[in-house]
């Protein structure tokens, strides 16, 4: 990775793509800091500190702290991300979607451009409901909500969802790697510093207190163990692919014979990302942060404990709150659902097998068409419960250690999915310019 990152700066078209990454970003963060008009800042602080949970540090992770900070970013880039979800999953039900998507690079556009709509009702709703939230708990100024403050906290957070996306396209078309992705990642790294300091106070600064520096090396070393052996698992699950052995037959067209050729098809193991994981914390979190904005997010009775149980800050807590762990087995279940349902709408076994048969092409041992498709719907089918599995310990290695030793940071196993595949994307993309331009240079240098 380094000896690509070296090679690119020697390259000035790759170098200037870098540059214009980098500086958009600045920009980003430079907005994270600025306060959105019509919020008491010193109420919102205190608002935050006193109803931090598994929910808030969700959303807070994914926007970089802007939410807490309640900054002009504070919806960040997540209308965009529904957006782009609810889109794909309209494809599969009204078949003119589903032909524009086919429909090459007009198509695309005009997708693209839906998103846009899409993203922007989002933000409205989402900046919308959170006036309405906040207004309810004190949080705009002069206590309440009316219709100046509620309208300029509106404006002001769609307006910044809307520069974000915007910033992520123009990545995606002068930069480096997918722009959204991008800055999904630099705002979930921006976290991480204050997350090892977390770690260090816990656990390495009393040692060093008492003079027990052997349990603060100890303690150290494990830590660094732990995030290691996930980053490491991380890699390998996002590597992860079954090949299918594809053969073409031969054919004779005039004189020539083409076909012929060995291929296969790669199966991902993990083959819907991190979609699962961020539809199954958001289904479980949404109840939380309703009640939380309605002031009813403790209490007695069977409300209250479905609650507790939902949030995840009480997974795997010593004592007599360890009950509330039942939540945990809800996630993995709608974590796996999730898995098969969203990999069921963007692979289709049919069409593959079709295509194939149309090409000529077979996989060893199957006949053509509905044979093929019955047997890649099999393998995957046990792909995906893998990819699922793996999904699910890299989350609840988090959990464990937030719960059990309070080990409390805002990363966890989805940011870890996040941050691990976007890194790797953008290698990629770094790679495949790199090689474009030597055969480019190749070329020209044969003239």
């Amino acid at each position: 990775m380094f000896k690509t990152l070296r090679n690119a700066f020697q390259i000035a078209e790759i170098r200037k793509k870098i540059a214009y990454t980098f500086m958009m970003l600045i920009v980003i963060r430079l907005g994270s800091q600025l306060p959105a008009p019509g919020v008491d800042q010193e109420t919102v602080q205190g608002f935050f500190q006193s109803i931090t949970g598994g929910a808030f540090n969700f959303f807070n992770a994914f926007t970089g702290g802007s939410f807490e900070q309640m900054s002009i970013f504070a919806l960040s880039i997540s209308p965009y991300i529904t957006s782009s979800i609810i889109v794909q999953l309209l494809t599969i039900a009204i078949p003119k979607l589903e032909e524009m998507q086919k429909d090459g690079e007009e198509g695309k556009k005009k997708m693209n451009a839906i998103t846009r709509y899409v993203t922007v009702a989002l933000a409205v709703i989402q900046a919308t409901a959170m006036a309405i939230g906040f207004g309810n708990q004190g949080l705009l100024e002069g206590g309440k909500v009316t219709f100046v403050n509620a309208s300029v906290f509106v404006l002001t957070l769609t307006a910044g969802s809307a520069f974000l996306m915007w910033a992520g396209e123009r990545i995606t078309e002068k930069g480096i790697g997918n722009g959204i992705s991008v800055i999904l990642l630099i705002n979930i790294l921006s976290s991480v510093p204050s997350d090892f300091v977390n770690l260090y106070t816990k656990f390495i600064s009393p040692n060093l207190a008492d003079k027990k520096y052997v349990m603060a090396a100890l303690a150290a070393i494990l830590i660094l163990i732990i995030i290691l052996v996930v980053v490491v698992f991380v890699v390998f699950l996002q590597g992860g692919e079954r090949k299918i052995a594809v053969q073409y037959s031969q054919k004779i067209q005039g004189r020539k014979t083409v076909g012929g050729q060995s291929s296969h098809i790669p199966l991902k193991v993990n083959t819907a990302g991190v979609i699962p994981v961020i539809f199954a914390s958001s289904l479980m979190q949404f109840p939380i942060l309703i009640a939380t904005f309605l002031g009813k997010s403790s209490g007695e009775g069977i409300g209250y404990a479905i609650l507790d149980g939902l949030n995840s800050n009480n997974w795997f807590n010593q004592g007599a709150a360890f009950k509330n762990t039942w939540g945990l087995i809800v996630y993995i279940v709608l974590t796996i659902a999730f898995a098969y349902f969203y990999t069921s709408i963007t692979f289709n076994p049919l069409e593959i097998a079709n295509n194939m048969k149309k090409s000529g092409g077979f996989v060893p041992g199957i006949r053509p068409g509905k044979p093929t498709a019955d047997y890649l719907a099999k393998i995957l089918k046990y792909i995906i419960f893998v990819g699922a599995v793996g999904l699910v310990i890299v989350q609840v290695i988090p959990f464990f250690f937030s719960g059990w030793f309070g080990a409390a940071v805002s990363f966890g196993g989805t940011s870890l999915i996040i941050i691990v595949g976007v890194v790797l994307e953008t290698i990629e993309q770094i790679e495949s310019k790199m090689v474009v331009r030597n055969y480019t240079g190749f070329l020209n240098s044969g003239k």
